[in-house]
């Protein structure tokens, strides 16, 4: 039987499992997450997921042989504070060798400020941010584990992630300005749904030690971005304003975003993993 686990199981854990239990249908397999609250261990359990609650900030015991040969979907993020992840540390440490593949989701924001630039992942890590220095770490943490272990990992470097039911609506009710064109930055993003896929694709290819930048490869800047979400909707386009004054006004999740601009090609998720994306642009899912 396979032996599956999502570790921190949110939205995009949840859709990995109602896609397992779609592609599993003939085998014999067990999900199970491990989620740090009541309320996400109800969620799970409404899709029929075995759930544990546990707090990996504690190092409070795991039972090893739970994980045994476990196919791991590590989804839970660093901690909010610090340079480390000693959350994915904690877990790595209880479960020692037991598990049979992890595949890690981290994030783009790792090469930090590319200027524009066209990247892939053959570009140096390069992180500006304690959150991206922490997904850093926890990248290296999992290739120590790896070694040691001689286990395969797959590692996802995820930009923003977006659908149709998790679309920046809030903002735009609250008439939220955005960095005007001339100043925004280029961002990347990923439709949850793909997300999940590439994840199972990751988690059943014969690949180790690979990285894959889990991006549609159709960049844009901010503004684009949330004037096609409110054309869409039917909401006022968000007011422009300039890099000064978003320094003033704008929260710091959306000032890296403005103060880093790159454009992520997939070509390497595409070719090697051998992906195709259902929503390749946002002007696809729109439509």
């Amino acid at each position: 039987m396979k032996n599956i686990w999502i570790i921190g199981c949110g939205d995009i854990g949840r859709r990995v499992a109602k896609l397992i239990d779609d592609l599993y249908q003939n085998q014999a397999y067990r999900t199970s997450a491990l989620v740090r609250s009541v309320e996400s261990a109800e969620l799970c359990e409404k899709l029929g997921v075995n759930t544990l609650v546990h707090n990996l900030d504690e190092s409070w015991p795991l039972d090893k042989e739970e994980f045994f040969d476990a196919e791991i979907y590590y989804f839970a993020p660093p901690p909010k504070t610090g340079l480390m992840d000693n959350r994915l540390q904690h877990f790595i440490t209880q479960v020692g060798d037991a598990p049979r593949k992890i595949v890690l989701i981290s994030t783009t924001g790792v090469y930090g400020d590319c200027r524009g630039e066209w990247i892939d992942e053959s570009r140096p890590p390069n992180p500006q941010t304690d959150r991206a220095i922490r997904r850093v770490a926890a990248e290296k943490t999992l290739l120590n584990w790896a070694a040691d272990h001689r286990k395969p990992i797959i590692t996802l470097r995820v930009p923003g992630i977006y659908s149709l039911d998790r679309l920046p609506l809030a903002r735009l009710k609250k008439k939220l300005p955005v960095v005007q064109a001339s100043e925004a930055a280029f961002t990347n993003r990923i439709h949850a749904d793909d997300l999940a896929n590439i994840c199972i694709e990751a988690m059943n290819s014969s690949l180790s030690g690979e990285v894959f930048n889990a991006t549609d490869g159709d960049p844009g800047i901010m503004v684009d971005y949330f004037n096609k979400i409110a054309d869409y909707v039917g909401l006022e386009r968000p007011q422009q304003i300039s890099l000064e004054e978003a320094k003033k006004s704008l929260s710091a999740g959306m000032l890296s975003y403005a103060g880093e601009s790159r454009r992520i090609g997939n070509a390497k998720l595409l070719n090697v993993l051998g992906i195709k994306l259902q929503y390749p642009t946002l002007e696809s899912t729109l439509k």
